[in-house]
This record gives structure tokens, C-alpha cells and sequence, in this order.
């Protein structure tokens, strides 16, 4: 007997009980829904969590402090780091141009660059006529010019700065932002006077956006360092040349929607100027030699934690979205097993009830089983034509299942648009389900997410499920005598 006989024969023997056989694949039927429909949440809750700490941070960016106590603030909080020592000594580890030199030829490093604000430095950038807007020189932060792109920063307008490049005689290159022009203040206004400032978003009487005072990217702009003397102030003056203007990207920092963005050797030029104007005595900021901030961009996110690691063992302290996605992803997993382990039990209950069909089956087909033997058919065939029926019965079920799955995922991830359509209440039941969506990483997030792998997966173990349950009554079957089989009525 050939397998396609086998089948054929398998397909009329279920034909033949289309009731048991009905009752029978719609429990595997529900409890491959039930994996594929409890797995879906857990799924969805995992990619609503990465959005929620994509919109937090970079989920590939690691930022590297040097010596001391850190504090870091983010959405969420201000947070101790901790401090650092190279080589677990007491000196603090050193984030110098030769320490950043060595993050970026770590495996899996795609960049780095220091973060180097000059806040220290007493100076102003102005434009307008007669210098009449002002901006704090303190807005202005140093990166390497050739880290932005590899860093994944992207250009609103212009090109990038290059870290060689010449743009002449005490001409400073600078990137802008989206906001960087509401750092001007109108200095022929008095402090207390609100038409003094603008601040993005501000709209007039009539409802009209107001734009800033400067448009950084045509307005002539001058940057002036001051010795801070009240009496006889000395001061040294740059032009500023606007390179090109990038996106706002919050996750890689605050800094990109507002900013002065320079390159870091121009930045440590302008903290050796001011050193000379106001007398070291006066300077309070920090050593140029080193940085207290550092970025580094890893390829992947699945590659951050071991880039971490080994920048930490260099002796720094770190701080990546690594620890809170590895929390977000340990509570979706054991929420995943609880449901999943749930629904694999229906399937248990599904297989038991295949076992009980197959086994009736033998029963009522004890004679046409001994026809065959006495007709020589191999043990084997009759033992492979039992467990292709069971294997028949979990295929379907598989497959009615994953239908059902798909339907009920569509239906939850539109339920309040379904319900607006067909006019009814159900305002319990959308709010339930839009309160799984807002604890998963925010409201709009899909409830239900079945990937193609999934439905396969699941086919594939109820298919394995109806085999396995199929094992115990095909074996029955050899067993029968040919004989006794024959004379059973």
C-alpha cells in the first residue's frame, strides 16, 4: 500500500465519524488558538516596550562617564551611576582622545565621540544689528565633526562639519537645530518684559507661530568670549559659519533640538582663549585633556550589553536603555510562559480527547484491521494509516485555530473602530483593551501581534500533538489478532 493510499484511505476513515471528528479538532482547535492568541500578547507588549525606550533613548547608544559620581536624568528620573577607577585603582579612569580612540575599534562599535559642553566659558553669541540679540554661550556643545553621520544623527539642511577642514580666519564652523534660534533673547528689552524672549511654540494674539528672533541659518552670527571684568572686560570675537542643520532626535539627547553644535577641537581652542583672557586663576572649568561625557553607538542593540561590559572593565561607569529592556523583556517572558504554559494545557486536553477518538476508532474498525492483516498488509502501514488520521485531526485543528487566532487579533487591535462602525456599547471592553495597550508602551500600540513564525509554530505543535497522541492506538492496532479480528461482529 503506497502513502498516497495510506491518505486517501486515513481522509474517508474521518469522513466516515465527521461528528467525533468535528468535537475532536475543535479542541485542538482552541488550544491552538489560545498559544497563538496568548503568545500574540506577550509579543505585542515586547514591541510596545521597545518603543517606549526608543522614545526614552537610543537602544544602541551607550554613554560613558569618567571619574567620580554620575548622575544621570531621564524621563523617568534622576539616577546615581556610580562612580569609576581604572583598573580597580584609586585613580579615576581617564576619558581621553586615546581611551574614545579604543571604544570605537571594540567589535561592534560603530562610533564615538565626547560630549563637551562649554559652560564653563564666559562668552555670547549674537546677531542682528548692533549685536542686538543675545544667546548664553552655555547652549554650545563640542562632538568629533566625523561621529555624527556614523552616529546616526541626519541632516535637516546643509552638510556635515569636517574635523580638518578650513573655513577661515577666525571663523568658527557650527551645526544648528530645529530650535536653536529661541536661544536669542532681545537685549533692548528689559528683563521682566515677555517681549524680551520667544520660545518654540509661542503663537501671538492671533494664533500665529511666532518664529525666533534669528534665523540661524541666514543671519550673520558672532561668537565673543569676555574675561568676565566688570570694569575693563577683555574679549576675543569668532564669526560663526552655519555648516548645515540636523534633525531633532531627543532619544540621543536633549541637546539635539536647541543646541550649538561645534567640533571638539574648536571648543577646547575657545576654553584655551578664555583661559588667557580671564587667568587660569579665574577658570574653573574642566582639564581639556579629558572628557567627562562620552558617546558610543553599538550596530545592534543585541550587541550593546557586551560592549557595556567591556567598556566597564576598562573602569568606567556606563549608562545604556540595556538594564531596563533586559527588565521589560524578563516580565514579558515569564508573562509569556505563564500564558503560554496555560494554553499548552488546553492542547494536553486536546490530545487526551484524540487519544480517546483514536482508540474508539479501533474498536469499531477491529474487523476491517484483521481484513487487512489477513490480506497481508504490514504492521507498519496499519500502524502509519492510525497515525495519519490522528496527524489529520491536529493538521486541521492546527489550521482552524490559526484562522480563528488571526481573526481575533484583527478584532482586538480594531475593537474601538469596530465598534464605532457597527454602532454598539462596548465601551468596557475597548477600554480594557486599550488599557493593555497603555501598559504595554502606550495607547495605540497593538494588543495582539501574530507573526507568520508564530502560526507556523503553532501548526507545526498541534500537527506534533495529534502525531504523538495517535502513538498509543496505532499501536493498539498491530497488537490486534488477525484471527480474533476477523470473527469480531
Amino acid at each position: 500500500m503506497k502513502i498516497f493510499d495510506l491518505i486517501a484511505l486515513s481522509a474517508r476513515n474521518l469522513s466516515r465519524r465527521k461528528g467525533r471528528t468535528a468535537l475532536t479538532v475543535i479542541g485542538v482547535a482552541v488550544g491552538t488558538c489560545l498559544i497563538i492568541v496568548m503568545i500574540s500578547f506577550g509579543i505585542a507588549m515586547n514591541q510596545a516596550n521597545e518603543a517606549m525606550l526608543a522614545s526614552w533613548g537610543d537602544l544602541t547608544q551607550i554613554e560613558v562617564y569618567g571619574g567620580g559620581t554620575v548622575y544621570y536624568s531621564s524621563g523617568s528620573g534622576t539616577a546615581v551611576i556610580g562612580g569609576s577607577s581604572g583598573g580597580g585603582g584609586d585613580q579615576p579612569a581617564v576619558l581621553n582622545d586615546e581611551m574614545v580612540a579604543s571604544f570605537t575599534k571594540m567589535d561592534h562599535v560603530v562610533a564615538a565621540t565626547p560630549f563637551y559642553q562649554a559652560y564653563s566659558l564666559n562668552g555670547t553669541i549674537t546677531a542682528g544689528k548692533g549685536d542686538r540679540y543675545s544667546a548664553y554661550l552655555g547652549n554650545a556643545v563640542g562632538v568629533y565633526a566625523s561621529a555624527m553621520e556614523p552616529m546616526g544623527f541626519t541632516l535637516a539642511s546643509g552638510d556635515w562639519m569636517t574635523d580638518t577642514g578650513s573655513y577661515g580666519r577666525d571663523v568658527i564652523p557650527v551645526m544648528v537645530c530645529e530650535q536653536t534660534g529661541y536661544n536669542f533673547e532681545d537685549t533692548r528689552k528689559s528683563y521682566n518684559s515677555s517681549k524680551r524672549y520667544r520660545w518654540y511654540g509661542q503663537t501671538d494674539a492671533a494664533g500665529n507661530l511666532l518664529e525666533p528672533f534669528v534665523d540661524v541659518n541666514k543671519d550673520e552670527m558672532t561668537l565673543t568670549l569676555s574675561s568676565g571684568d566688570a570694569e575693563n572686560p577683555k574679549t576675543k570675537s569668532w564669526k560663526l559659519k552655519v555648516v548645515g542643520s540636523i534633525n531633532p532626535d531627543t532619544a540621543k539627547g536633549w541637546w539635539t533640538q536647541s543646541s550649538f553644535i561645534l567640533r571638539i577641537q574648536d571648543v577646547k581652542m575657545l576654553q584655551e582663549e578664555y583661559k588667557d583672557l580671564a587667568g587660569s586663576d579665574a577658570y574653573y572649568g574642566s582639564d581639556s585633556s579629558s572628557y567627562d561625557q562620552v558617546y558610543v553607538k553599538v550596530d545592534d542593540m543585541d550587541n550593546v550589553e557586551a560592549v557595556d561590559e567591556a567598556i566597564q572593565e576598562l573602569g568606567f561607569s556606563t549608562y545604556s536603555m540595556t538594564q531596563q529592556r533586559e527588565a521589560m523583556q524578563e516580565q514579558v517572558s515569564q508573562l509569556m510562559l505563564i500564558l503560554g504554559c496555560l494554553a499548552a494545557f488546553s492542547l494536553l486536553v486536546a490530545a487526551l480527547n484524540i487519544i480517546n477518538t483514536m482508540t474508539m476508532a479501533i474498536y469499531e474498525r477491529t474487523r476491517e484491521i484483521g481484513v487487512m492483516k489477513v490480506l497481508g498488509c504490514a504492521l507498519g502501514k496499519i500502524r502509519m494509516m492510525f497515525l495519519i488520521e490522528s496527524g489529520f485531526i491536529g493538521f486541521i485543528g492546527g489550521v482552524t485555530g490559526s484562522v480563528v487566532s488571526l481573526v481575533i487579533s484583527f478584532v482586538l487591535n480594531n475593537l474601538t473602530l469596530i465598534m464605532a462602525i457597527f454602532g454598539g456599547g462596548g465601551g468596557n471592553l475597548s477600554g480594557i483593551m486599550n488599557s493593555i495597550g497603555y501598559y504595554g508602551g502606550g495607547m495605540g500600540s497593538a494588543v495582539s501581534v501574530v507573526p507568520p513564525w508564530l502560526v507556523l509554530l503553532a501548526l507545526a505543535f498541534a500537527t506534533v500533538i495529534g502525531l504523538v497522541a495517535g502513538i498509543l492506538p496505532a499501536a493498539r492496532a498491530t497488537k490486534i489478532s488477525a484471527l480474533e479480528a476477523i470473527r469480531h461482529e
